[in-house]
């Protein structure tokens, strides 16, 4: 989250790093503290997305889960097939390896701030305007003109405030922490998720930027809409929220989106065609609909089946 007046550096950085590794969707806002958090296995019962990957001679070549960054505190997501694949696996496979906030710091650092920039306010319609002065004062935002913080940066900064549920008890993190001993593979790491949402044209960022200080009004009405889309496995009510907000602009969900998706399957088939077996989990989004990863896979000659 970007500085405020009252807010320490650490508090600032833990936020700040708790959004940026959001892929394309308000419920894919990621964490990254040291270790999951704890919590008594009281919480909500989920039914996340999972699919085991075959060959087309029935071989079950790995698994593909759809997670969420920030859950409830004892949400049992676990369910028996996810923990059987997590014992069986060879191998994970994230977007984003966590860890290490020294680094990552610096890598925001490198990619996050360039000096000079109009005032936030001016980078957005003036009917917006007040919605994003409610928005950061929510946030404990208010008061800064973010001059040196591209458009990308606060965009996203501003998703994760009306954002539910504790970082710290984000799937990727307990699935890190399940796999340690065991190789994980990053599908972009952290500078390199960074450099897409980096890349974008200024016209972009400020599309995304007015797309969700808009959407807070909606937000804030419901906050655990996607929430519940995850926790009950429902593909439909998730591939519905890809197509909304600033998904909707072409350029956008080519970067954040379709384009990634097309980078990680090319990625993906020769590691399934390898011998070791690995656990596929990344943002719920990305599985969804005729441009996920489900969909591309089966292209590839792979049968993606639904396991409850």
């Amino acid at each position: 989250m970007m500085p405020s007046a009252g807010a320490s550096p650490a508090r600032i950085a833990r936020r700040f790093l708790a959004a940026v590794l959001a892929p394309t969707l308000l419920m894919s806002l990621a964490g990254c503290s040291d270790a999951p958090g704890k919590g008594a296995d009281d919480g909500p019962v989920a039914s996340p997305l999972f699919y085991e990957i075959a060959s087309s001679d029935g071989t079950v070549e790995g698994w593909l889960l759809g997670t969420i960054h920030a859950l409830p505190a004892g949400t049992r997501w676990q369910t028996p097939a996810i923990s059987d694949a997590i014992g069986d696996a060879d191998l994970l496979v994230v977007e984003v390896r966590l860890g290490d906030p020294a680094k990552h710091r610096t890598v925001i650092a490198d990619l996050a701030t360039t000096p000079g920039l109009p005032p936030l306010p001016q980078r957005l319609p003036p009917d917006l305007r007040p919605q994003l002065a409610a928005l950061a004062e929510r946030g404990n935002m208010g008061g800064g003109d973010f001059t040196d913080q591209e458009t990308w940066v606060m965009a996203i900064s501003l998703a994760g405030i009306d954002a539910p549920g504790d970082w710290a008890n984000g799937v990727d993190r307990a699935l890190i922490a399940d796999f340690t001993g065991r190789p994980i593979r990053e599908l972009e790491g952290l500078r390199g998720q960074l450099s897409i949402f980096d890349r974008l044209p200024e016209a972009a960022q400020r599309t995304m930027l007015a797309a969700v200080v808009q959407d807070s009004g909606d937000t804030q009405r419901d906050p655990l809409r996607l929430q519940r889309a995850w926790l009950a496995g429902d593909a439909a009510a998730i591939e519905q929220s890809t197509r909304e907000g600033f998904l909707v602009d072409p350029v956008l969900r080519e970067a954040l989106l379709v384009g990634r998706n097309r980078r990680w399957v090319s990625a993906l088939a020769p590691l399934l065609s390898d011998a070791p077996r690995p656990l596929i989990a990344v943002g719920a989004a990305h599985l969804v609909g005729p441009d996920g990863l489900v969909v591309m896979l089966g292209a590839q000659g792979y049968s993606v089946r639904p396991i409850p």
